[in-house]
């Protein structure tokens, strides 16, 4: 820059160049002396300052130079849009990059490869997969990048299915998968617990020469990790010569999958011996492994830890917290770390409300979800879950009721099986059987046994083994071959001494050659 200053009357194209190594070295304020000392700023020194405020994490800034290179009437260039879009995604602001979108369909760079793949990622990372989807249909090429954006889009925002879905679509059988796209379906195969398909993908992943790769590696022991099958997961691991922070965190969290919490904490311990810093999603996984084991004390040791590298500035690591001393009865510890945090979503909400409801505090849970509504902060799911629960074991008919009726009506929330499944429990609980009954009858599917064992519970409760056998009756027709019903039924007349009967439906199943699924003999008939 010396040199310049001396040779005098530095052009464009050397400001341009000085503009962008001061951006890179991090030191955007001298980029922007730069660039206003520069006469005549062509497209160059705009994408130049633009791209400038994007590394450097000043993506509001970057927007609002975007402003004034239009106000100049500078033509934008494709890498001007890529990066005004990049800021978009940034930020989260789906609403500018619509702006922006409307701005590249303007400048006639809406079949650009480059913008185009930027612009799905951008859709994808704001959340908005049908508006990426229907991006994505309209582009009239489609490359491996494109392709690959959007199954990452899909695995991303919890549409595994749709993600596998394109993967296999025949009509981009030409398109050779990378080790980002073999990667992002393991991750699609582990979110659906699809072991087979998971083994699939790790067969084509060697046929492709990318299975040494690390991301692949890192996919491949999360997918047998979440598929239960954790001796592969374990030999995978041992495979990795150099293993990152990533790696040790997909085992540790296939170990807390996997209801292994004191393998998670050994292997969080190894990590660290062997060098690796655990980052705030290590954390997580540690914290969740005390919650697995029932384990306080060491829990509130991760809380120092995490203080000490502070991670407490981290929305996971706060909600990892809160879960851990609600499922560990500390309801004051976990109201200390809730009024403490400066970022708070629904899913901190949501497990707040829950920890009340854990405690027996139904008027704490609806005082908070009232207070979460007052700070506009649009409940989600699993918010309504934790409302609906509280409600069923505190005996709060009505609340759960109007809480019910609110999801569509006024958060346009479609109810899922487990919702309906909570209004079960708390009409049955409260004794309000035939009103129980009469609500499965009115669903929109059809019930699944999460929503019967619910029903049946209540009369168990209720002593009301009448309703019970209607209910039996029931459900056995549209699910005359399924085990788990069964289980229901033999466990129902176990309860009321009826051995007889219980005997005669096992006998009924292995007749039928029916096996008894593991895990299903206490669905909705468990105490409390």
């Amino acid at each position: 820059h010396c040199d310049a200053v001396k040779a005098g009357g530095a052009d464009g194209f050397v400001m341009n160049c000085l503009v962008d190594m001061y951006a890179k070295a991090g030191d955007l304020e001298n980029a922007r002396k730069v660039f206003d000392r520069i006469l005549s700023r062509n497209v160059v020194s705009w994408t130049s300052m633009l791209s400038g405020c994007l590394q450097n994490g000043f993506a509001e800034e970057g927007l609002a130079l975007f402003n004034e290179m239009r106000e100049e009437r500078v033509l934008p260039s494709e890498h001007t849009m890529a990066s005004v879009l990049t800021a978009c995604t940034m930020l989260g602001s789906l609403h500018q990059g619509r702006w922006v979108h409307g701005s590249v369909i303007k400048h006639g760079m809406v079949f650009n490869p480059f913008v185009t793949a930027v612009m799905l990622d951008m859709y994808v990372k704001c959340g908005e997969v049908e508006d990426a989807r229907r991006l994505f249909d309209e582009l009239g090429f489609v490359d491996l990048v494109l392709w690959t954006t959007m199954i990452v889009g899909y695995t991303q925002n919890g549409s595994p299915l749709d993600a596998l879905l394109l993967f296999a679509d025949k009509k981009f059988v030409r398109i050779v998968p990378n080790s980002v796209t073999i990667a992002t379906v393991l991750s699609a195969s582990a979110q659906l617990r699809n072991l087979s398909l998971g083994r699939l993908i790790h067969g084509m992943s060697v046929k492709l020469g990318v299975v040494e790769k690390d991301v692949v590696m890192n996919a491949l022991v999360d997918m047998y990790a979440k598929c239960k099958a954790v001796s592969e997961a374990n030999g995978i691991f041992g495979r990795i010569s150099n293993k990152d922070v990533v790696t040790w965190n997909s085992l540790i969290a296939g170990y807390v999958e996997n209801d292994m919490g004191n393998e998670a904490l050994m292997l969080f311990s190894q990590m660290r011996v062997q060098g690796s810093s655990p980052d705030a999603i290590s954390v997580v996984n540690a914290l969740s492994a005390c919650v697995c084991l029932g384990d306080l004390l060491i829990g509130k040791c991760f809380h120092t830890y995490a203080i000490k590298r502070a991670f407490l500035s981290n929305i996971y690591v706060n909600t990892a917290l809160l879960n851990l001393y609600n499922k560990c009865a500390d309801l004051p510890s976990a109201q200390r770390v809730f009024s403490e945090m400066n970022d708070r979503n629904s899913v901190t909400w949501g497990a707040m409300i829950g920890g009340y409801g854990m405690q027996g505090d139904s008027a704490g849970s609806i005082d908070l979800f009232n207070e979460m509504l007052k700070d506009n902060i649009q409940p989600n799911e699993v918010v309504f879950t934790s409302i609906l629960s509280t409600c069923s074991h505190t005996g709060m008919v009505s609340v759960g009721k109007k809480c019910f009726e609110s999801m569509a009506q006024y958060f346009n929330i479609t109810p899922s099986m487990k919702h309906y499944a909570c209004m079960v429990d708390v009409l049955s609980r409260a004794g309000n059987l035939e009103e129980a009954l009469d609500f499965i009858q009115k669903m929109p599917m059809q019930a699944d046994i999460s929503v019967w064992g619910a029903f049946l519970h209540g009369c168990k409760l209720h002593s009301r083994l009448e309703f019970g056998e209607e209910a039996i009756n029931r459900m056995m027709v549209p699910h005359p071959d399924t085990p788990a019903f069964y289980v229901l039924m033999s466990n129902l007349y176990t309860s009321y001494g009826r051995w007889d009967k219980s005997l005669a439906i096992r006998r009924s199943m292995q007749e039928r050659g029916l096996v008894k699924l593991p895990g299903c003999s206490s669905v909705g008939l468990e105490n409390g």
